[in-house]
């Protein structure tokens, strides 16, 4: 089979049609099918069944008629160290003359180094019923093959042609499986001796309608058993399926909740933070808070103090020695300065302080109002012309009398100790 062979290129006639190997797909080509086709032919009981036939009726006879012999060997035998594989035991004891026995084997060998004038030429039945020679025979030819191979491949269930190795592997295979068929007969023959060899105890007829009866009664208690096993086993599913309906519910209510704590979580540190932040700004609001309890503006705007002989406010000397000349200009400074202290302490209790003298705090040129009427509080003056100014002196020091007042007052409804109230170190 093939065209290669032993690494030789054999001839082969072009004209002859070629196959593949079901199993490999190696190429096949086969040479010398004519010559068993002609012997085919002349067989008496094949050729009186073609006689009065037509050529379409000989090649439907062919296709036809099953092959009697598990190895189609061609003229030319070979040796087995060809590659040619033997029988099976058997195999080659069949009957030639009972052309409908079933093919035992799938192995159609042939020879490709024959050519088709080694067998003779083909010969097919003419119209008039004499057979004449067919110089191709190649629909002769395939219609044998391809009959050959429909036949392996119904009896071996393979799919046919294959190549030589591909049939040695299927051998091995089919050779084993028949291994494995006879040890399971061997072992079904062991048990059916040893059946057969046991003692039967035959029952009577009572004794086997008690124990139909009784197989009945068992088969019927199995039914309603297995009945309610089933009514249990709906009933447990139904559970199963509540319960994971249940369980997918849980996990979602799980999923939730943890959102919402983690939710939870990041709002209760957003709020601890905030409340550090403000509890930190309180604290330094209260430090502030006592730093401003202690801290008195007024003092920081006017400090009041002295110099020698002379009160001061913010460095300012109010007043004047016939042996210390103070300039007027200063002394005026110093009268604005304290008319505006005045003013501002009255401003800010005023709603509480009703007070009739007004102050103008006009830098260092003040005047005191009262009754409509304006007094200069600045200078110079001298001896004769110093009326205005006397006056406006007597109501400045009048209107920080009445407020001196208004501060004990002050204390003494706030409890504050009577020698702790306020009052005024002089006159």
């Amino acid at each position: 089979m093939g065209d290669r062979k032993m690494g030789r290129i054999l001839p082969g006639d072009p004209n002859v049609h070629r196959f593949g190997c079901q199993s490999c797909g190696q190429s096949l080509c086969f040479v010398g099918v004519d010559t068993h086709a002609d012997k085919f032919i002349s067989d008496p009981s094949v050729r009186s069944g073609m006689q009065g036939s037509g050529a379409h009726g000989a090649s439907s006879m062919l296709a036809s008629t099953r092959m009697d012999n598990s190895f189609v060997v061609l003229p030319k035998q070979r040796p087995q160290s060809q590659g040619v594989p033997r029988p099976r035991e058997g195999a080659g004891q069949a009957d030639t003359g009972q052309t409908g026995k079933t093919m035992e084997e799938s192995f159609v060998v042939v020879y490709k180094n024959e050519s088709p004038s080694d067998g003779g030429g083909m010969h097919i039945p003419s119209p008039d019923g004499a057979m004449q020679p067919n110089n191709s025979g190649f629909h002769t030819t395939i219609t044998i093959l391809k009959r050959a191979f429909e036949i392996s491949k119904t009896q071996t269930q393979v799919e046919q042609p294959l190549c030589l190795e591909c049939m040695r592997i299927l051998s091995d295979k089919l050779d084993k499986e028949v291994e494995d068929v006879n040890r399971d007969i061997k072992a079904y023959e062991g048990c059916l001796k040893r059946l057969e060899g046991e003692s039967r105890n035959v029952l009577s007829e009572a004794d086997f309608l008690k124990e139909k009866l009784k197989i009945e009664e068992e088969e019927r208690r199995l039914e309603a058993a297995i009945k309610e096993t089933e009514n249990q086993f709906a009933e447990v599913n139904a559970e199963l399926k509540e319960l994971e309906l249940k369980s997918v519910r849980f996990k979602e209510l799980e999923e939730r909740y943890w959102h919402e704590y983690n939710n939870f979580q990041f709002q209760l540190i957003s709020h601890q933070e905030e409340r550090d932040a403000i509890l930190a700004k309180i604290e330094v609001s209260q430090a502030h808070l006592e730093l401003l309890k202690r801290t008195n503006v007024l003092n920081d705007a006017f400090p009041i103090w002295h110099d020698g002989d002379f009160g001061t406010i913010n460095n300012f000397r109010l007043g004047r020695l016939p042996k210390i000349p103070v300039e007027w200009d200063e002394i005026n400074a110093a009268w604005g300065q304290a008319s505006l202290l005045l003013h501002t302490m009255c401003q800010y209790f005023r709603p509480r302080f009703q007070y009739r003298i007004k102050i103008l705090p006009m830098g260092s040129y003040p005047r005191i109002m009262d009754n409509n009427s304006t007094y200069e509080l600045f200078g110079p003056v001298n001896l004769f012309w110093s009326t205005r100014y006397d006056k406006a002196m007597t109501l400045f020091l009048t209107c920080l009398k009445e407020f001196a007042e208004f501060a004990n007052s002050r204390d003494q409804e706030n409890n504050i100790p009577h020698e702790k109230c306020f009052k005024l170190p002089y006159k």
